[in-house]
């Protein structure tokens, strides 16, 4: 039998700036996805990333 050992996830906090109004959009979103505000704009920047020039950079990610 394998044994459990849990791990925390290396994470950075950072700060941005953002139109009011995207915001609201980005909070509506992500509350009728139910996952909070963050996992929402993570997903987003990982999806735009792995799509710029033509889906050449999804190698970045595992």
């Amino acid at each position: 039998m394998s044994s459990f050992v849990p791990k925390k996830s290396e994470k950075d906090v950072i700060s941005i700036r953002i139109d009011s109004d995207l915001l609201k959009v980005v909070d509506k979103t992500a509350s009728k996805s139910d996952i909070s505000r963050n996992e929402l704009v993570v997903q987003c920047i990982e999806f735009a990333l792995k799509n710029l020039d033509g889906g050449n950079n999804k190698k970045l990610f595992n």
